[in-house]
Protein backbone atom coordinates (compact mmCIF):
# COMPACT_ATOMS: atom_id res chain seq x y z
CA UNK A 1 0.00 0.00 0.00
CA UNK A 2 2.85 2.40 0.52
CA UNK A 3 4.02 2.23 -2.55
CA UNK A 4 0.21 3.22 -3.99
CA UNK A 5 0.47 5.73 -2.03
CA UNK A 6 3.72 7.13 -2.86
CA UNK A 7 2.62 6.89 -6.63
CA UNK A 8 -0.78 8.62 -6.17
CA UNK A 9 1.52 11.23 -4.18
CA UNK A 10 3.37 11.95 -7.70
CA UNK A 11 0.40 12.21 -9.34
CA UNK A 12 -1.45 14.25 -7.05
CA UNK A 13 1.61 16.71 -6.17
CA UNK A 14 1.86 17.02 -10.27
CA UNK A 15 -1.95 18.19 -10.02
CA UNK A 16 -1.27 21.55 -7.44
CA UNK A 17 0.66 23.66 -10.51
CA UNK A 18 -2.62 23.24 -12.60
CA UNK A 19 -4.96 23.53 -9.58
CA UNK A 20 -2.99 27.14 -9.22
CA UNK A 21 -3.30 28.20 -12.63
CA UNK A 22 -6.55 28.00 -12.78
CA UNK A 23 -7.11 30.50 -10.09
CA UNK A 24 -10.49 29.42 -8.78
CA UNK A 25 -13.24 32.07 -7.97
CA UNK A 26 -12.65 33.63 -4.35
CA UNK A 27 -14.14 32.40 -1.61
CA UNK A 28 -18.10 33.21 -1.38
CA UNK A 29 -17.94 33.82 -5.18
CA UNK A 30 -18.86 31.34 -8.08
CA UNK A 31 -17.29 28.12 -7.97
CA UNK A 32 -15.44 26.81 -10.24
CA UNK A 33 -17.42 24.72 -13.11
CA UNK A 34 -16.89 21.12 -13.42
CA UNK A 35 -17.90 19.88 -17.42
CA UNK A 36 -17.86 17.07 -16.05
CA UNK A 37 -20.31 16.86 -13.41
CA UNK A 38 -23.11 18.95 -15.68
CA UNK A 39 -22.64 16.27 -18.12
CA UNK A 40 -23.49 13.64 -15.81
CA UNK A 41 -26.34 15.37 -14.28
CA UNK A 42 -27.41 15.76 -17.78
CA UNK A 43 -27.16 12.53 -18.91
CA UNK A 44 -29.03 11.18 -15.92
CA UNK A 45 -31.90 13.54 -16.92
CA UNK A 46 -32.24 12.73 -20.10
CA UNK A 47 -31.98 8.88 -19.21
CA UNK A 48 -34.72 9.32 -16.68
CA UNK A 49 -37.18 11.53 -18.77
CA UNK A 50 -36.59 9.25 -21.89
CA UNK A 51 -37.42 6.27 -20.24
CA UNK A 52 -40.37 7.50 -17.57
CA UNK A 53 -42.05 8.98 -20.83
CA UNK A 54 -41.02 6.24 -23.70
CA UNK A 55 -42.97 3.80 -21.38
CA UNK A 56 -45.81 6.43 -21.10
CA UNK A 57 -45.82 6.48 -24.71
CA UNK A 58 -46.05 2.90 -25.07
CA UNK A 59 -48.62 1.80 -22.62
CA UNK A 60 -50.80 4.43 -24.35
CA UNK A 61 -49.94 3.35 -27.75
CA UNK A 62 -51.15 -0.34 -26.39
CA UNK A 63 -54.18 0.72 -24.82
CA UNK A 64 -52.38 -0.75 -21.64
CA UNK A 65 -54.13 1.19 -19.43
CA UNK A 66 -57.78 0.63 -21.08
CA UNK A 67 -60.64 -2.31 -20.96
CA UNK A 68 -61.29 -2.07 -24.11
CA UNK A 69 -58.21 0.09 -26.94
CA UNK A 70 -59.12 3.65 -26.51
CA UNK A 71 -56.24 5.88 -27.18
CA UNK A 72 -58.06 9.31 -25.36
CA UNK A 73 -58.36 7.37 -22.28
CA UNK A 74 -55.18 5.95 -22.30
CA UNK A 75 -53.57 9.40 -22.92
CA UNK A 76 -55.25 10.73 -19.94
CA UNK A 77 -54.23 7.92 -17.86
CA UNK A 78 -50.38 8.01 -19.22
CA UNK A 79 -49.76 11.80 -18.75
CA UNK A 80 -51.23 11.29 -15.33
CA UNK A 81 -48.96 8.37 -14.15
CA UNK A 82 -45.95 10.33 -16.03
CA UNK A 83 -46.82 13.14 -14.43
CA UNK A 84 -47.42 11.98 -10.91
CA UNK A 85 -43.86 9.88 -10.87
CA UNK A 86 -41.89 12.93 -12.16
CA UNK A 87 -43.32 14.94 -9.46
CA UNK A 88 -42.67 12.36 -6.96
CA UNK A 89 -38.89 12.20 -8.55
CA UNK A 90 -38.58 15.57 -7.70
CA UNK A 91 -39.79 15.48 -4.73
CA UNK A 92 -37.76 12.73 -3.59
CA UNK A 93 -34.55 14.83 -5.21
CA UNK A 94 -34.08 12.08 -7.65
CA UNK A 95 -31.43 14.42 -9.55
CA UNK A 96 -29.27 15.85 -6.31
CA UNK A 97 -25.93 15.93 -7.91
CA UNK A 98 -24.79 15.28 -4.59
CA UNK A 99 -26.01 11.71 -4.83
CA UNK A 100 -25.66 11.10 -8.41
CA UNK A 101 -23.20 8.18 -8.96
CA UNK A 102 -22.37 8.05 -4.99
CA UNK A 103 -23.77 4.83 -2.79
CA UNK A 104 -26.99 3.40 -2.39
CA UNK A 105 -28.83 6.71 -1.48
CA UNK A 106 -29.22 7.37 -5.41
CA UNK A 107 -31.36 4.12 -5.54
CA UNK A 108 -33.16 4.12 -2.69
CA UNK A 109 -34.40 8.00 -3.64
CA UNK A 110 -35.63 6.24 -7.14
CA UNK A 111 -37.25 3.16 -5.03
CA UNK A 112 -39.30 5.47 -2.35
CA UNK A 113 -40.29 7.98 -5.60
CA UNK A 114 -41.95 4.68 -7.17
CA UNK A 115 -43.44 3.16 -4.27
CA UNK A 116 -44.67 7.19 -3.42
CA UNK A 117 -46.30 7.49 -7.39
CA UNK A 118 -47.89 3.95 -6.57
CA UNK A 119 -49.57 5.16 -3.51
CA UNK A 120 -50.91 8.47 -5.01
CA UNK A 121 -52.12 7.03 -8.12
CA UNK A 122 -53.73 4.06 -6.26
CA UNK A 123 -55.60 7.02 -4.06
CA UNK A 124 -56.28 9.01 -7.37
CA UNK A 125 -57.86 6.00 -9.04
CA UNK A 126 -59.57 5.02 -5.25
CA UNK A 127 -61.15 8.47 -5.22
CA UNK A 128 -62.03 9.05 -9.00
CA UNK A 129 -63.18 5.58 -9.26
CA UNK A 130 -60.95 5.08 -12.51
CA UNK A 131 -60.15 1.80 -12.63
CA UNK A 132 -58.03 2.77 -16.07
CA UNK A 133 -55.21 3.62 -13.34
CA UNK A 134 -55.08 0.07 -12.06
CA UNK A 135 -52.39 -1.23 -14.77
CA UNK A 136 -50.19 1.47 -14.25
CA UNK A 137 -50.30 0.76 -10.44
CA UNK A 138 -49.66 -2.88 -10.54
CA UNK A 139 -48.09 -2.92 -13.84
CA UNK A 140 -46.49 0.02 -16.00
CA UNK A 141 -45.06 1.74 -12.86
CA UNK A 142 -42.74 -1.42 -11.40
CA UNK A 143 -41.45 -1.75 -14.85
CA UNK A 144 -40.66 1.95 -15.10
CA UNK A 145 -39.27 1.55 -11.53
CA UNK A 146 -36.78 -1.17 -12.79
CA UNK A 147 -35.89 0.15 -15.98
CA UNK A 148 -35.08 3.75 -14.35
CA UNK A 149 -33.26 1.71 -11.88
CA UNK A 150 -30.71 -0.11 -14.59
CA UNK A 151 -30.32 3.07 -16.72
CA UNK A 152 -28.30 4.47 -13.71
CA UNK A 153 -26.91 1.67 -12.79
CA UNK A 154 -25.09 1.69 -16.55
CA UNK A 155 -24.20 5.34 -16.36
CA UNK A 156 -22.47 4.84 -12.90
CA UNK A 157 -20.25 1.94 -14.68
CA UNK A 158 -19.42 4.18 -17.13
CA UNK A 159 -18.77 6.83 -14.46
CA UNK A 160 -16.65 4.19 -12.33
CA UNK A 161 -14.84 3.32 -15.72
CA UNK A 162 -13.71 6.87 -16.04
CA UNK A 163 -12.86 7.24 -12.44
CA UNK A 164 -10.60 4.10 -12.50
CA UNK A 165 -8.60 6.46 -15.46
CA UNK A 166 -8.44 9.77 -13.24
CA UNK A 167 -11.26 11.44 -15.07
CA UNK A 168 -14.08 12.49 -13.55
CA UNK A 169 -12.49 13.06 -9.98
CA UNK A 170 -13.30 15.74 -7.13
CA UNK A 171 -9.95 17.51 -5.90
CA UNK A 172 -9.65 17.13 -2.25
CA UNK A 173 -8.51 19.08 0.84
CA UNK A 174 -7.69 17.20 3.64
CA UNK A 175 -7.29 18.54 7.45
CA UNK A 176 -5.87 16.30 9.78
CA UNK A 177 -2.99 14.64 11.77
CA UNK A 178 -0.15 12.47 9.95
CA UNK A 179 -2.50 9.50 10.68
CA UNK A 180 -5.65 11.29 9.42
CA UNK A 181 -4.07 12.23 5.73
CA UNK A 182 -2.28 9.25 5.57
CA UNK A 183 -5.33 6.67 6.27
CA UNK A 184 -7.91 9.53 3.86
CA UNK A 185 -5.30 8.82 1.17
CA UNK A 186 -5.06 4.71 1.53
CA UNK A 187 -8.78 5.16 1.21
CA UNK A 188 -9.11 7.21 -1.75
CA UNK A 189 -6.93 4.51 -3.44
CA UNK A 190 -8.73 1.45 -2.51
CA UNK A 191 -11.94 3.10 -3.93
CA UNK A 192 -11.28 5.28 -6.72
CA UNK A 193 -14.52 5.14 -7.89
CA UNK A 194 -16.11 7.40 -5.03
CA UNK A 195 -14.12 10.19 -7.21
CA UNK A 196 -12.01 11.82 -4.72
CA UNK A 197 -8.45 12.76 -5.32
CA UNK A 198 -6.46 14.07 -2.28
CA UNK A 199 -4.59 16.72 -3.32
CA UNK A 200 -3.24 19.11 -0.62
CA UNK A 201 -3.38 19.15 3.25
CA UNK A 202 -3.20 21.19 6.08
CA UNK A 203 -2.54 20.78 9.51
CA UNK A 204 -1.73 22.54 12.64
CA UNK A 205 1.58 23.42 12.35
CA UNK A 206 1.64 24.18 8.74
CA UNK A 207 3.85 21.61 7.56
CA UNK A 208 4.15 17.93 7.68
CA UNK A 209 6.31 15.73 10.52
CA UNK A 210 10.15 15.99 10.62
CA UNK A 211 10.12 19.10 8.49
CA UNK A 212 9.12 17.35 5.47
CA UNK A 213 6.89 18.85 2.57
CA UNK A 214 4.53 16.15 2.11
CA UNK A 215 2.28 13.24 4.07
CA UNK A 216 1.46 10.02 2.27
CA UNK A 217 2.83 12.25 -0.99
CA UNK A 218 0.51 14.86 -0.28
CA UNK A 219 1.48 18.90 -0.59
CA UNK A 220 0.91 20.33 2.94
CA UNK A 221 -0.17 23.88 1.76
CA UNK A 222 -0.71 25.77 4.72
CA UNK A 223 -2.15 25.42 8.32
CA UNK A 224 -5.72 25.64 10.56
CA UNK A 225 -5.87 29.20 9.64
CA UNK A 226 -5.44 29.68 5.94
CA UNK A 227 -7.63 26.77 4.26
CA UNK A 228 -10.09 28.58 3.36
CA UNK A 229 -7.58 30.85 1.17
CA UNK A 230 -6.10 27.63 -0.38
CA UNK A 231 -9.24 26.01 -1.26
CA UNK A 232 -9.98 29.58 -2.93
CA UNK A 233 -6.50 29.25 -4.55
CA UNK A 234 -6.63 25.51 -5.76
CA UNK A 235 -9.99 25.64 -6.78
CA UNK A 236 -10.78 22.28 -4.19
CA UNK A 237 -13.87 20.64 -4.29
CA UNK A 238 -14.33 18.86 -1.32
CA UNK A 239 -12.66 19.97 2.03
CA UNK A 240 -12.84 16.69 4.69
CA UNK A 241 -12.10 17.79 8.09
CA UNK A 242 -10.55 14.96 10.57
CA UNK A 243 -9.77 15.01 14.27
CA UNK A 244 -7.05 17.77 14.33
CA UNK A 245 -5.21 19.44 17.54
CA UNK A 246 -6.29 23.00 17.87
CA UNK A 247 -9.28 22.68 15.69
CA UNK A 248 -12.12 23.59 17.79
CA UNK A 249 -15.91 23.81 16.82
CA UNK A 250 -15.53 27.06 16.47
CA UNK A 251 -13.04 27.02 13.79
CA UNK A 252 -15.14 24.72 11.76
CA UNK A 253 -18.60 27.10 12.18
CA UNK A 254 -16.09 29.68 10.69
CA UNK A 255 -14.60 27.44 7.70
CA UNK A 256 -18.65 26.68 6.81
CA UNK A 257 -19.22 30.48 6.64
CA UNK A 258 -16.37 31.21 4.26
CA UNK A 259 -17.48 27.97 2.27
CA UNK A 260 -20.50 29.22 1.57
CA UNK A 261 -22.00 30.28 -1.81
CA UNK A 262 -18.46 28.40 -3.38
CA UNK A 263 -20.03 24.98 -4.06
CA UNK A 264 -17.16 23.83 -2.06
CA UNK A 265 -18.49 20.39 -0.20
CA UNK A 266 -17.67 20.21 3.71
CA UNK A 267 -17.28 16.75 5.20
CA UNK A 268 -16.14 16.06 8.62
CA UNK A 269 -15.01 12.79 10.26
CA UNK A 270 -16.58 12.25 13.35
CA UNK A 271 -14.02 9.50 14.66
CA UNK A 272 -16.55 6.58 14.57
CA UNK A 273 -14.16 4.77 11.99
CA UNK A 274 -16.46 1.77 9.89
CA UNK A 275 -19.61 2.74 11.55
CA UNK A 276 -22.44 4.36 10.22
CA UNK A 277 -25.66 3.48 8.52
CA UNK A 278 -28.55 2.21 10.13
CA UNK A 279 -26.16 3.04 13.44
CA UNK A 280 -25.99 6.34 13.42
CA UNK A 281 -28.49 9.20 14.33
CA UNK A 282 -28.32 12.70 14.77
CA UNK A 283 -29.54 13.84 18.37
CA UNK A 284 -29.90 17.66 18.88
CA UNK A 285 -29.34 18.56 22.28
CA UNK A 286 -30.39 22.36 22.72
CA UNK A 287 -29.72 22.33 18.58
CA UNK A 288 -26.11 21.21 19.59
CA UNK A 289 -26.44 18.05 16.78
CA UNK A 290 -25.17 14.75 18.77
CA UNK A 291 -24.79 11.61 17.04
CA UNK A 292 -26.33 8.92 18.75
CA UNK A 293 -24.51 5.59 18.23
CA UNK A 294 -26.77 2.57 18.75
CA UNK A 295 -26.21 -1.00 19.78
CA UNK A 296 -25.62 -3.71 16.53
CA UNK A 297 -28.36 -6.12 16.60
CA UNK A 298 -27.48 -9.18 16.76
CA UNK A 299 -30.12 -11.26 17.91
CA UNK A 300 -34.48 -11.15 18.36
CA UNK A 301 -36.29 -11.00 15.12
CA UNK A 302 -33.52 -9.59 13.39
CA UNK A 303 -31.34 -12.64 13.16
CA UNK A 304 -34.62 -14.45 12.56
CA UNK A 305 -35.21 -13.27 9.87
CA UNK A 306 -32.15 -13.57 8.27
CA UNK A 307 -32.07 -17.06 9.17
CA UNK A 308 -35.44 -17.11 7.22
CA UNK A 309 -34.20 -15.77 4.03
CA UNK A 310 -30.76 -17.13 3.66
CA UNK A 311 -32.33 -21.23 4.40
CA UNK A 312 -35.02 -20.02 1.71
CA UNK A 313 -32.24 -18.51 -0.92
CA UNK A 314 -30.47 -21.41 0.27
CA UNK A 315 -33.32 -24.27 -0.93
CA UNK A 316 -33.40 -22.04 -4.13
CA UNK A 317 -30.21 -22.02 -5.64
CA UNK A 318 -30.19 -25.59 -4.61
CA UNK A 319 -32.43 -26.89 -6.85
CA UNK A 320 -31.34 -24.31 -10.04
CA UNK A 321 -27.98 -25.14 -9.53
CA UNK A 322 -28.51 -29.39 -9.08
CA UNK A 323 -27.17 -29.72 -12.89
CA UNK A 324 -23.79 -27.73 -11.92
CA UNK A 325 -23.67 -29.75 -8.99
CA UNK A 326 -23.67 -33.17 -11.04
CA UNK A 327 -21.59 -32.09 -13.71
CA UNK A 328 -18.61 -30.62 -11.50
CA UNK A 329 -19.29 -33.82 -9.37
CA UNK A 330 -18.69 -36.08 -12.60
CA UNK A 331 -15.38 -33.85 -13.40
CA UNK A 332 -13.87 -34.66 -9.91
CA UNK A 333 -14.35 -38.07 -9.69
CA UNK A 334 -12.84 -38.19 -12.67
CA UNK A 335 -9.69 -37.22 -11.21
CA UNK A 336 -9.76 -39.26 -8.30
CA UNK A 337 -11.00 -39.24 -4.82
CA UNK A 338 -13.88 -38.12 -3.20
CA UNK A 339 -16.15 -35.50 -4.81
CA UNK A 340 -16.39 -33.34 -1.80
CA UNK A 341 -13.83 -31.99 1.10
CA UNK A 342 -15.24 -31.23 4.84
CA UNK A 343 -13.21 -28.82 6.96
CA UNK A 344 -13.77 -27.47 10.60
CA UNK A 345 -14.14 -23.95 10.64
CA UNK A 346 -15.68 -21.67 13.21
CA UNK A 347 -18.58 -20.38 13.38
CA UNK A 348 -21.26 -18.24 15.79
CA UNK A 349 -20.22 -17.64 18.93
CA UNK A 350 -17.02 -19.93 18.52
CA UNK A 351 -18.84 -23.05 17.89
CA UNK A 352 -16.93 -25.44 15.20
CA UNK A 353 -18.75 -26.73 12.38
CA UNK A 354 -18.80 -28.94 9.81
CA UNK A 355 -18.00 -26.73 6.69
CA UNK A 356 -18.76 -28.14 3.26
CA UNK A 357 -16.36 -27.55 -0.45
CA UNK A 358 -16.21 -28.83 -3.72
CA UNK A 359 -12.61 -30.55 -3.59
CA UNK A 360 -10.30 -28.95 -5.37
CA UNK A 361 -7.06 -29.82 -4.35
CA UNK A 362 -4.96 -33.67 -4.09
CA UNK A 363 -6.32 -35.82 -1.27
CA UNK A 364 -4.40 -35.49 2.15
CA UNK A 365 -3.93 -31.83 1.21
CA UNK A 366 -4.16 -30.16 4.97
CA UNK A 367 -0.97 -32.61 5.69
CA UNK A 368 1.14 -30.39 3.50
CA UNK A 369 0.65 -27.44 5.16
CA UNK A 370 4.05 -27.78 7.33
CA UNK A 371 5.91 -28.45 4.48
CA UNK A 372 5.02 -25.45 2.80
CA UNK A 373 4.34 -22.83 5.17
CA UNK A 374 8.07 -21.07 4.26
CA UNK A 375 6.38 -20.16 1.44
CA UNK A 376 3.25 -18.55 2.80
CA UNK A 377 2.39 -15.47 0.72
CA UNK A 378 -0.74 -14.39 3.16
CA UNK A 379 -0.23 -11.96 6.44
CA UNK A 380 -1.14 -12.74 10.22
CA UNK A 381 -2.69 -16.50 10.83
CA UNK A 382 -4.05 -17.09 6.92
CA UNK A 383 -1.88 -19.06 4.73
CA UNK A 384 -2.12 -18.55 1.18
CA UNK A 385 -0.49 -19.37 -2.01
CA UNK A 386 -1.18 -18.12 -5.53
CA UNK A 387 0.47 -21.23 -7.27
CA UNK A 388 -0.60 -23.99 -4.74
CA UNK A 389 1.12 -27.33 -5.72
CA UNK A 390 -1.62 -28.92 -3.82
CA UNK A 391 -4.84 -27.47 -6.38
CA UNK A 392 -5.49 -30.02 -9.22
CA UNK A 393 -6.18 -28.86 -12.58
CA UNK A 394 -10.26 -29.28 -12.27
CA UNK A 395 -9.54 -27.64 -8.45
CA UNK A 396 -7.73 -24.33 -10.37
CA UNK A 397 -10.88 -23.37 -12.48
CA UNK A 398 -13.20 -23.99 -9.51
CA UNK A 399 -11.74 -22.19 -7.87
CA UNK A 400 -11.03 -19.14 -10.19
CA UNK A 401 -14.70 -19.11 -10.71
CA UNK A 402 -15.82 -19.67 -7.00
CA UNK A 403 -17.40 -22.98 -7.81
CA UNK A 404 -15.74 -24.72 -5.17
CA UNK A 405 -17.91 -22.82 -2.65
CA UNK A 406 -21.45 -23.48 -3.76
CA UNK A 407 -22.15 -27.12 -1.43
CA UNK A 408 -21.56 -24.35 1.56
CA UNK A 409 -25.74 -23.95 0.23
CA UNK A 410 -25.87 -27.23 2.46
CA UNK A 411 -24.19 -25.38 5.28
CA UNK A 412 -26.64 -22.28 4.95
CA UNK A 413 -29.28 -24.80 4.60
CA UNK A 414 -28.65 -26.25 8.06
CA UNK A 415 -27.45 -22.87 10.37
CA UNK A 416 -24.26 -22.90 10.34
CA UNK A 417 -23.57 -20.08 7.64
CA UNK A 418 -25.50 -17.76 6.05
CA UNK A 419 -25.23 -16.17 2.54
CA UNK A 420 -23.52 -13.40 3.77
CA UNK A 421 -21.36 -12.84 6.46
CA UNK A 422 -17.66 -12.77 7.52
CA UNK A 423 -15.57 -15.58 6.39
CA UNK A 424 -15.35 -18.58 8.07
CA UNK A 425 -12.45 -18.94 10.01
CA UNK A 426 -10.03 -21.71 10.64
CA UNK A 427 -9.64 -22.83 14.48
CA UNK A 428 -6.37 -22.13 14.32
CA UNK A 429 -6.55 -18.75 12.97
CA UNK A 430 -8.91 -18.26 15.57
CA UNK A 431 -6.40 -18.85 18.18
CA UNK A 432 -4.09 -16.14 17.12
CA UNK A 433 -7.43 -13.81 16.98
CA UNK A 434 -7.11 -10.43 19.06
CA UNK A 435 -9.95 -8.98 20.52
CA UNK A 436 -11.40 -6.89 17.55
CA UNK A 437 -11.15 -9.77 15.47
CA UNK A 438 -13.03 -12.16 17.56
CA UNK A 439 -16.19 -9.47 17.17
CA UNK A 440 -16.62 -11.62 13.95
CA UNK A 441 -17.85 -14.55 15.74
CA UNK A 442 -20.86 -12.45 16.68
CA UNK A 443 -22.53 -13.20 13.36
CA UNK A 444 -22.94 -16.49 10.96
CA UNK A 445 -19.94 -16.64 8.71
CA UNK A 446 -21.17 -16.22 4.85
CA UNK A 447 -20.66 -17.56 1.71
CA UNK A 448 -19.72 -14.03 0.27
CA UNK A 449 -19.40 -11.08 2.43
CA UNK A 450 -17.15 -7.73 1.81
CA UNK A 451 -14.17 -9.91 2.01
CA UNK A 452 -15.29 -11.41 -1.14
CA UNK A 453 -16.45 -8.22 -3.19
CA UNK A 454 -13.22 -6.52 -2.31
CA UNK A 455 -10.04 -8.68 -3.25
CA UNK A 456 -10.23 -12.18 -1.64
CA UNK A 457 -6.95 -13.72 -0.91
CA UNK A 458 -5.44 -10.33 -2.62
CA UNK A 459 -6.55 -8.63 0.61
CA UNK A 460 -4.34 -7.99 3.82
CA UNK A 461 -4.48 -9.66 7.06
CA UNK A 462 -5.44 -6.17 8.90
CA UNK A 463 -7.80 -4.85 5.21
CA UNK A 464 -9.47 -8.89 5.64
CA UNK A 465 -10.27 -8.15 9.63
CA UNK A 466 -11.52 -4.37 8.58
CA UNK A 467 -14.18 -5.28 6.00
CA UNK A 468 -15.70 -8.20 8.26
CA UNK A 469 -15.87 -5.83 10.99
CA UNK A 470 -17.53 -3.38 8.91
CA UNK A 471 -20.04 -5.62 7.84
CA UNK A 472 -20.63 -6.70 11.67
CA UNK A 473 -21.26 -3.09 12.75
CA UNK A 474 -23.09 -2.06 9.99
CA UNK A 475 -25.25 -5.22 9.22
CA UNK A 476 -28.52 -4.34 7.47
CA UNK A 477 -30.90 -6.45 4.80
CA UNK A 478 -29.31 -3.51 2.31
CA UNK A 479 -26.44 -4.23 2.77
CA UNK A 480 -26.64 -7.78 1.86
CA UNK A 481 -28.47 -7.36 -0.93
CA UNK A 482 -25.80 -5.42 -2.08
CA UNK A 483 -23.39 -7.67 -1.52
CA UNK A 484 -24.90 -10.29 -3.41
CA UNK A 485 -25.27 -8.28 -6.67
CA UNK A 486 -21.56 -7.14 -6.17
CA UNK A 487 -20.45 -10.48 -6.05
CA UNK A 488 -21.88 -11.48 -9.05
CA UNK A 489 -19.54 -9.33 -10.42
CA UNK A 490 -16.48 -10.43 -8.34
CA UNK A 491 -16.75 -14.09 -8.88
CA UNK A 492 -17.19 -13.12 -12.86
CA UNK A 493 -13.75 -11.34 -13.02
CA UNK A 494 -11.86 -13.55 -10.41
CA UNK A 495 -9.65 -11.05 -9.32
CA UNK A 496 -7.90 -12.36 -5.77
CA UNK A 497 -9.00 -16.37 -6.33
CA UNK A 498 -7.07 -18.52 -6.21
Amino acid sequence: MSTDIGTAGNRQQAVIPALRSAQGAPVGGPAPTHTWRAVLLRAVVASDLGLVLGVAALATALGVATRSWDLQAAAVSSCIGAGVVLTLMAAMRCWDSQVIGQGAEEFNRIVRAFVGASLVLAFIGYMAKANDLRPWVIGVLPATGLALLGGRYLIRRVLHTARREDLCMSSVLVIGTEQGITDLVARTLRVPHHGWTVVAACTSTGEAPDGAATVAGVPVVGDLDGVARQVAELGIDVVAVAPTPGWTPKRLQALAWELEGTGVDLVVDPGLMEIGGPRLHVAPVDGLPMLRLTEPRFDGVTRAVKAGIDRLGAAALLLVLAPVFLTIAVLIKRDGGPVFYRQERVGLNGRHFRMVKFRSMVVDADRMVAQLAADNEAAGPLFKMKRDPRITAVGSTLRRLSLDELPQLFNVLGGSMSLVGPRPPLAREVAHYETDARRKLLVRPGMTGLWQVSGRSDLTWDESVRLDLRYVENWSPALDMNILWKTVGAVTRGRGAY
